[in-house]
């Protein structure tokens, strides 16, 4: 994809992180479009789709969280990247914003070449050769597609960060990785929460498996693994 096509939706009420934001992104090469609030941004998604999202947390109208809820409960706008500008540092609230379905975060202030490093890791691992063929694995099936997993046939409920993981679980079978590979692979090596964060969605992933909970194995001293066996 060429960086003239690239657009990028920037949701942003600030004039002068605004402006610093544009700015980066069109020395970048790529094409910015800004609005300022959250209704703004869904006028503007209602008719185009931009290849990635960088999203304020604290807007005017609405909490960025509330759009990106919306975003994510699209089928069509389910894989785009989005990562969260905010003032926001504490650990609950970045948990909180990767559990409604963020790519990454950075926080206020930035610098213009931090910004630009991190949007183009973004659009790496987002690129279109990404692994969108259906996965199947035991009684488990997992469709990229349309985002969803099923268990013997029965579409489940599954949270945004839980089915990141059992995807990169289920494009690396039989593989163990750290709990420092899982974040860098899944989540992103920008975004600043501890490991053991990986512990709870490995919890939550099980859980939401239900009978097919086994499949996901610790590794004494390591991390984590997925295997038929």
């Amino acid at each position: 994809m060429a960086a003239d096509k690239i657009v990028i939706l920037v949701v942003e009420d600030e004039p002068a992180i605004a402006e610093l934001v544009i700015f980066t992104l069109r020395a970048a090469g790529w094409n910015p479009v800004v609005v300022r609030s959250v209704a703004d941004a869904w006028e503007f998604l209602q008719k185009n789709t931009p290849q990635l999202i960088l999203l304020d947390w604290m807007l005017p109208d609405q909490s960025g969280l509330r759009l990106l809820s919306r975003v994510r409960a699209e089928r069509q706008w389910s894989g785009l990247p989005v990562i969260m500008l905010t003032a926001k540092s504490m650990e609950e609230d970045k948990i909180a914003g990767l559990d409604h379905g963020a790519d990454d975060y950075i926080t206020k202030p930035f610098s213009p070449r931090e910004l630009t490093a991190r949007i183009n890791a973004m659009l790496r691992r987002k690129s279109p050769e990404h692994a969108q063929n259906t996965m199947t694995i035991n009684n488990v099936m997992l469709d990229p597609q349309s985002c969803s997993v099923s268990i013997c046939g029965q579409k489940i409920d599954i949270g945004h960060a839980e089915y990141k993981l059992l995807k990169f679980f289920m494009a690396h079978p039989e593989r163990v990785f750290s709990r420092s590979q899982l974040l860098d692979k899944v989540w992103g090596d920008h975004v600043v929460i501890e490991e053991r964060t990986v512990d709870v969605h490995v919890l939550r992933l099980r859980k939401v498996l239900q009978g097919a909970q086994h499949l996901i194995k610790t590794v004494r001293s390591v991390g984590y693994m997925l295997t038929e066996k």
